[in-house]
């Protein structure tokens, strides 16, 4: 459960990180709120996990689980690049991601 819990906090992680390019510097209401939820909700969640698992692996796999799906979010819906020598980097990170849960 708390896996599940850490991947949910990985998740509204990239929701507040992708949410503060729709807010235009917290200007427009909407996606400002719903931004600042995110951003609760993800600690929220991070901090329930973080009961059950070492405090160290939880924060990397939730920024890690945030880095990559802002990239891919960021890629997606902004047009972002999507060169190989990113796409590399983000394989390198989902790999560190795996070692940590399996190790932990």
């Amino acid at each position: 459960m708390a896996w599940f819990l850490l991947f949910l906090a990985g998740l509204f992680e990239c929701g507040w990180a992708i949410g503060l390019k729709y807010t235009d510097g917290f200007t427009r209401p909407l996606p400002t709120a719903l931004t600042v939820i995110s951003m609760v909700v993800s600690i929220v969640l991070l901090g329930l996990a973080v009961k059950h698992l070492p405090i160290g692996t939880a924060y990397a796999v939730w920024t890690g689980i945030g880095t990559v799906g802002t990239v891919f979010l960021g890629i997606w819906l902004l047009g972002d690049e999507a060169s190989v020598s990113r796409l590399a980097c983000i394989t390198l990170i989902v790999a560190g991601i795996a070692g940590l849960k399996l190790t932990a």
